[in-house]
C-alpha cells in the first residue's frame, strides 16, 4: 500500500538528497554552458587584437569613465571599470560559493574536504614553484618574478564545460571534487590579491570598510531585508577597498562570506502559511466577500494571506541560495564573457609567443597543476586521511588534474595584477597556449580512462 503524500511532500516534492543536490546541479549547468560562451569571446578577442580593428578596440577599452558627485569624482578607463567594478560583482559570486561549500557542499565533511583540499594546496604550490624554478634558470627579470601566482589559478567554467562533453561517463563524484578543489583555488587566489598585491596600505579607508562590513553583519542579525540597502553599503565598502589599496574584489568576496546561508522562515512556517491560504482559497464564497462588524471582507483577508505566503516563500529561501541564483547567470554569461572580451585580446607575435616568461606560465599551468594536484592527493590518500571519490580512478584524476591546468579567467585577471604592462600580452599568450594544452591532455586522458583502460588503479 503507498502512503498518501504529506502536506510537505505536496509543497517539496522530490527526496532530500535531490532537493540537496538540485542547487548543484543547477550551478554545473551554469558552468557548462557558460565555458562555451568563454571560448566564442576569446576566440572573438583574439581575432579583433589581430585585425586592422586591433588598435581601435584598444582606445575602446582605455576610454576614461567618470563616476561622481560634485567634487568626489571617481575616474577610471573602461578596462578598470571591468576588472575592479564588474569583477567585484564575480568575487562576490565566488564568495557565495565558498561559503556554500563550507556550509552544506563538500567542503562542510572535514573528511570528504581533506582530499579538494589537499589537492588544491598542491595545485597551487607545485605550478608556483615550477614557476620560480624555470624563471631562475631562463633569467627571468626581477619585475616579473611576481608571475609565480599566474599558473595557481584554475577556471572553473571552462573545466565543467570540458567536463560536461563526457556526460554520465564521468563520475559526478569526480566533478564535485574538481569543483571543490576549483573553489578553494579561488580563495587562494583572493588571499595572493590580497596579502601579496596590495603594495600600499591606507588603513583609514580600510577602517571605514572594515565598520561597512561590520554594519552588515548587524543588518543581517536584526533581519533588515531591503536590497537596496545593502547595495548602498556594499558599493560603499566596495569603493573604501579601493582606496584603501587592497584590490576591490577582496571586498566582493568578504561580502560573499557574510551572506547568510540559512532562511528566515523555515519549512514548518511556511507549510502552515501555504496551508492558511489554500484553506482561504477553498472557502471563498462570493465575488465582493463577506465583511464583518469592523468592515474587513473575505476578500481582504485573502490578500492579506496570499502577502503573507508570498513572503513566506521568498524568505524560506536563504539569502545566499537566492543571491547566487540570481546572480550567477549574469556572472557567467555577461560579466566572465565581458571580461573575456577586454582582457583575452592579445596581439600574438613572435617576440611575444617566444618569450620565456608564455613558456614558465604555460608549464605551470600543463605540468604543475596535474602533478601537484594528483602527487599532494596521492599522499593525502596513502596517508589514510582521504580517499578517492567513488567510482573515480587514478587515471581519471590525472585526467582532471590537467583540466584543473585550464586557467584563464582568474589566471589572466592575477597577470594583469602582477606583470608590467609590456609582459602582459607574452603572459596571457603562456596562459592561453597553457590553457588549450592542458585542455588537451585532460580530454585526451579521461577519453581513455572513461573508455576502461584505465579503471584497474582504483583505490
Amino acid at each position: 500500500m503507498s502512503r498518501s503524500k504529506t502536506t510537505g511532500d505536496r509543497l517539496f516534492p522530490g527526496r532530500p538528497i535531490e532537493r540537496l543536490l538540485a542547487p548543484m546541479q543547477r550551478f554545473l549547468r551554469v558552468e557548462a554552458s557558460s565555458g562555451i560562451v568563454l571560448v566564442a569571446c576569446t576566440g572573438l578577442a583574439l581575432v579583433l587584437a589581430n585585425s586592422p580593428l586591433g588598435d581601435e578596440l584598444d582606445v575602446l577599452w582605455h576610454l576614461p569613465c567618470q563616476i561622481g558627485i560634485g567634487q568626489w569624482v571617481l575616474e577610471k578607463d573602461l578596462l578598470h571599470i571591468v576588472n575592479d567594478g564588474l569583477m567585484a560583482i564575480f568575487f562576490f559570486v565566488v564568495g557565495l560559493e565558498i561559503k556554500r561549500e563550507i556550509v552544506a557542499g563538500e567542503l562542510r565533511n572535514p573528511r570528504h574536504a581533506a582530499l579538494p583540499i589537499v589537492a588544491a594546496l598542491g595545485g597551487m604550490v607545485i605550478p608556483a614553484a615550477l614557476f620560480v624554478l624555470l624563471a631562475w634558470l631562463l633569467h627571468l627579470p626581477a619585475t616579473i618574478h611576481r608571475g609565480w601566482a599566474i599558473p595557481m589559478a584554475t577556471d572553473i567554467a571552462f573545466v565543467v564545460g570540458v567536463l560536461a562533453l563526457f556526460g554520465p561517463r564521468v563520475p559526478f563524484s569526480l566533478k564535485i571534487m574538481l569543483l571543490s578543489l576549483a573553489i578553494v583555488d579561488d580563495l587562494g587566489a583572493v588571499l595572493i590579491i590580497a596579502f601579496v598585491f596590495t603594495d600600499h596600505i591606507s588603513w583609514a579607508a580600510l577602517a571605514v570598510a572594515a565598520a561597512g562590513f561590520g554594519l552588515t553583519y548587524c543588518l543581517n542579525r536584526v533581519g533588515v531585508r531591503n536590497v537596496p540597502v545593502y547595495i548602498v553599503v556594499g558599493a560603499g565598502i566596495w569603493l573604501a577597498v579601493l582606496k584603501s589599496g587592497v584590490h576591490p574584489t577582496v571586498a566582493g568576496v568578504m561580502l560573499g562570506l557574510l551572506t547568510p546561508a540559512s532562511a528566515w522562515i523555515g519549512n514548518a512556517t511556511l507549510t502552515e502559511v501555504v496551508e492558511d491560504l489554500m484553506s482561504r482559497l477553498r472557502g471563498g464564497r462570493g465575488e465582493g466577500g463577506r465583511s464583518d462588524a469592523g468592515g474587513h471582507s473575505d476578500h481582504d483577508e485573502l490578500h492579506s494571506a496570499l502577502d503573507r505566503a508570498r513572503l513566506a516563500m521568498r524568505e524560506s529561501v536563504s539569502p545566499l541560495n537566492r543571491l547566487e541564483h540570481g546572480l550567477h547567470p549574469w556572472v557567467a554569461f555577461v560579466i566572465m564573457p565581458v571580461f573575456a572580451l577586454a582582457n583575452a585580446g592579445v596581439e600574438i607575435n613572435v617576440s611575444s609567443a617566444t618569450d620565456p616568461l608564455a613558456y614558465a606560465i604555460a608549464a605551470g599551468l600543463l605540468i604543475g597543476k596535474p602533478l601537484g594536484i594528483v602527487g599532494f592527493s596521492y599522499l593525502a590518500v596513502k596517508a589514510g586521511f582521504a580517499q578517492l571519490p567513488t567510482g573515480t580512478s587514478w587515471l581519471m584524476l590525472i585526467g582532471g588534474g590537467c583540466l584543473a591546468g585550464i586557467g584563464f579567467t582568474m589566471a589572466i585577471f592575477l597577470a594583469t595584477l602582477s606583470l608590467p604592462a609590456d609582459e602582459i600580452d607574452a603572459g596571457k599568450i603562456g596562459i592561453l597556449g597553457g590553457s588549450l594544452l592542458s585542455a588537451a591532455a585532460g580530454v585526451a586522458i579521461l577519453v581513455y580512462a572513461t573508455r576502461g583502460g584505465g579503471n584497474a588503479a582504483k583505490a
